[in-house]
């Protein structure tokens, strides 16, 4: 045993290491790539096709072999199409590598802007009496819940924002999802949460914070339509009463962190409730009979 443990390690050389971290890197950066979009079902079914490939070869299954072996050439092509978006936002990327400031700070840049908007949107639309539902995807992706929605692939923006929200226009009862500093969807629907806390009594824009948040890693900022309050959700836990600073942030802290980081200190003490998924968020008055405003 030994022997054969000193032989390998013969084998390793530091060029080995190297190739085997840089595949590492690669296959890590193309599944990111990926990640919370339809691709990903696409590259399992691909997987799939490839594990019965090489069964088929190993059993000696020749028709079946030469049926795969044929579409695979058709599926080179195939797959170009398919994954069409994907290959232009990796080729995008790549692009953009030799800029050293991309390099440095432009994920630094994304998430100021990204609580910047999100907290002056959120203190206009408070004080305007605008109810607002804005989820901030984090590492879940959020492309199912998107899709319940109408996809807007728009730059996050405070006007933009205001817009969606205004009241009677045709997507402010929903709610929006944010990723990476666009607007990947709006009017989207989110599964509600039955609070455990009794004292409190939530409307059905808090519960589907409470849901969503339950269920993801998202955060989640809600403006009461009754009271004006702004309110922030991480983890089905509500910090309540914040002011533009305050949320700005605690955006902050939580978006530049891969742990479920606390909220900040200088945010109003909040509530903290535990939520169960019962069923999608729809349009209609909440458990005060006010229009889904709490």
């Amino acid at each position: 045993m030994p022997e054969i443990l000193q032989s390998i390690l013969d084998q390793v050389r530091p060029t080995t290491m190297l190739d085997i971290g840089i595949t590492a890197l690669l296959i890590y950066w193309l599944f990111s790539l990926i990640r919370g979009t339809r691709a990903v079902s696409l590259v399992i079914g691909v997987t799939v096709l490839f594990l019965v490939y090489f069964a088929a070869q190993a059993l000696s299954l020749r028709l079946l072999t030469q049926i795969l072996q044929t579409g695979a050439v058709v599926g080179l092509f195939a797959l170009v199409v398919v994954f069409q978006p994907e290959l232009r936002r990796a080729l995008d990327r790549i692009g953009r590598v030799g800029s050293l400031g991309w390099l440095l700070s432009a994920e630094g840049r994304e998430t100021e802007a990204i609580a910047t908007e999100v907290a002056r949107a959120a203190a206009l639309l408070s004080a305007e009496g605008h109810g607002a539902l804005i989820v901030l995807e984090r590492e879940t992706g959020l492309e199912e819940i998107a899709e319940s929605g109408v996809m807007i692939h728009g730059d996050l923006s405070v006007d933009l924002l205001r817009t969606i929200f205004t009241p009677r226009s045709a997507l402010h009862d929903g709610a929006i999802i944010v990723r990476k500093g666009r607007i990947l969807a709006a009017g989207a629907l989110l599964p509600l949460a039955e609070i455990s806390v009794q004292s409190e009594r939530f409307g059905t824009r808090h519960r589907a914070a409470l849901g969503i948040t339950e269920q993801t890693d998202a955060i989640v900022v809600v403006v009461s339509e009754e009271n004006g309050h702004v309110s922030l959700v991480q983890r089905a836990r509500i910090v309540r009463n914040l002011n533009e600073s305050q949320l700005a942030r605690s955006l902050r802290t939580l978006l530049q962190s891969t742990s479920d980081a606390p909220f900040s200190r200088g945010a109003s003490a909040g509530t903290s409730a535990s939520a169960a998924p019962t069923a999608p968020a729809a349009p209609g008055p909440d458990a005060g009979g006010r229009e889904a405003g709490t």
